[in-house]
């Protein structure tokens, strides 16, 4: 047999790629892990993880040439000295928009799962009936029911901590105990339940940052320095690389190669299978010939559908998957930059422990009964309450010893919140392949063409709104509404482009995450997604991973993947 060949190939090595090869080497499977950037170790790499502001040359602030060369990420938070080297290289990775997205990308092993926001929710029933019960796209093929245990399975491996709820809106899950809300929070809480007559609730964040240790797999419990996005040397947030690579590494069965570019999936004809991949050396521009029996393909959202759109037959000349006409169409993404903010009186002789990395959630609550508003869906709100810094400047006391003695107390206390609405599916909101234009290795770059429709706009005005009326009701003083830039994109949320479906006419894939033209590729990244739900989509994939794997596996013993 070849050196080149394995059970499974898993392409990328992010959230769902982690899952997919932790899975598929736990089954006994030879993997190999193709990922296009360059190795992160964990710990070993993660060299910023303890440093402050004052350690960076320029306070961790972007310089004129880091806006120069990052002309995307400049639009928002990522563009800044601590995180600089976790984001790739847009000058060697170009894009086209043919209308505004913000697309950042994380080029290297464990992507973006080492800078995610960690929030961790179970899409609901509702989420996954909505699309048949308002005839809008199509239909999921799956139901909550069919994820459930799976949602069990990732969050006890995960790590997610949180609290039982009851809410039929936001199913519970298997928790650790909560990131706890702070003294405001709780108040807050209390004034939003009375005020709404519980139809409203604000409740403890539920993230991958667990607060118990895990000794089996190395990790300790979060120590509240917020510094996430830098690498955790404790292990205590979810990524690959602190929990299911070691993982798959420990199995014996698993060969990581960096540096490799999925430039297409090889499709066999005659058996209607895909046969491997081909691989563009980063490094040297080599191409390599990787085969296997089955293709999981978890390179994030818009570069799994640039594989497929690039393994272009005679057979299937829009791409492997393109036969429904739905290949690259129905890009979503999670709207926000909508809430509102303001004061808290009292509290002063309160304080917190620690930085945490998480606040609080207020679930949806807009079109989940018989009320109907001017859209349909809803939105949830992420936010927190804190005490303002000894930075601040007080214009009163600008000299002196009553400035001195101002700056040595914090100051009074805050709160706001962010609200995360759904995207609709829309067959205009597309991403194709674009030969004008080549990467530095030759290969074709991506257009991108997504835009808000009449759904989103009406309901970015509610939340808003909503976010003002919730706050007055819990007494907050001087609420103010906050409308800030977004474009599609800027979520890092992006998905759908591949969708799971009942019929192949209408969907790429199956219920069991197999595209129709080829039952050996798997796709259960964000490719997959039928609709966006509100809530962050990294559990899910997490889940659809685990179960399609389950399902591959099976199906190769039975022979119906060769």
């Amino acid at each position: 047999m070849s050196d080149n060949h394995y059970d499974a190939i898993v392409v990328g090595s992010g959230i769902s790629g982690g899952w997919a090869a932790k899975e598929l080497t736990e089954k006994g499977l030879k993997v190999l892990l193709l990922e296009r950037g360059r190795n992160i170790e964990h710990v070993k790499d993660y060299h910023n993880a303890h440093k402050e502001a004052w350690d960076y040359p320029h306070r961790n602030e972007p310089t004129q040439e880091m806006i120069a060369k990052y002309p995307v990420l400049k639009r928002d938070y990522p563009l800044n000295e601590a995180t600089l080297g976790m984001w790739a290289d847009e000058q060697a990775n170009p894009y086209v928009e043919e209308k505004r997205f913000d697309w950042f990308r994380g080029y290297h092993v464990g992507g973006r799962s080492l800078l995610w926001g960690r929030q961790s929710y179970r899409f609901s029933p509702m989420d996954f009936e909505a699309n048949q019960r308002e005839g809008i796209a199509i239909d999921w093929p799956i139901r909550y029911e069919d994820l459930a245990p799976w949602y069990d399975y990732v969050e006890r491996f995960a790590g997610i901590s949180g609290t039982r709820e009851g809410l039929d809106i936001l199913p519970d899950g298997e928790f650790l105990p909560p990131i706890p809300l702070n003294c405001v929070e709780q108040e807050v809480a209390k004034r939003i339940e009375s005020t709404f007559g519980g139809q409203r609730h604000l409740i403890h964040s539920r993230v991958a940052n667990i607060t118990q240790p895990k000794p089996e797999q190395n990790r300790v419990n979060c120590q509240y320095r917020n510094k996430c996005w830098l690498g955790c040397p404790y292990g205590a947030y979810f990524s690959t690389q602190s929990a299911t690579l070691p993982a798959a590494v420990a199995t014996g069965n698993l060969t990581l190669r960096p540096f490799s570019i999925v430039s297409q999936v090889l499709y066999d004809k005659a058996r209607q299978r895909a046969r491997g991949v081909e691989v563009i050396d980063a490094e040297t521009h080599d191409v390599h010939e990787y085969t296997a029996d089955v293709v999981f393909l978890n390179a994030s959202t818009f570069n799994t559908t640039w594989i497929l759109m690039n393994s272009a037959t005679d057979v299937w000349e829009g791409g492997l998957g393109s036969s429904s006409g739905e290949l690259g169409h129905n890009v979503m993404d999670h709207h926000f930059r909508c809430g509102a903010s303001g004061d808290v009186e009292g509290y002063l002789d309160k304080y917190y422990f620690g930085r945490r990395p998480a606040g609080f959630y207020i679930p949806r609550f807009r079109n989940v009964g018989d009320e109907q508003r001017s859209y349909v869906r809803g939105f949830g709100y992420q936010g927190a309450a804190s005490r303002q810094g000894w930075d601040r400047e007080i214009a009163e006391l600008n000299i002196g010893a009553d400035l001195k003695q101002a700056l040595s107390q914090p100051g009074g206390w805050t709160i706001g919140m962010t609200g995360f609405g759904e995207m609709l599916p829309d067959h205009d909101n597309r991403i194709a392949l674009n030969h004008s234009v080549r990467d530095q290795w030759g290969l074709p770059v991506l257009s991108i063409n997504v835009e808000l429709k009449q759904n989103e706009h009406a309901m970015r005005r509610d939340m808003v709104q909503d976010a003002i009326d919730l706050l007055e009701a819990a007494g907050v003083k001087n609420v103010k509404g906050d409308v800030g830039d977004y474009a599609p994109g800027m979520g890092i949320h992006e998905m759908g482009t591949a969708r799971m479906g009942r019929d192949p006419t209408t969907s790429v894939l199956n219920r069991h995450n197999q595209v129709w033209d080829a039952p050996n590729v798997f796709v259960t990244d964000g490719a997959c997604m039928t609709s966006s739900s509100c809530v962050n989509p990294s559990l899910t994939y997490m889940a659809l991973t685990a179960r399609a794997v389950d399902y591959a596996v099976e199906e190769l013993k039975r022979g119906n993947l060769s």
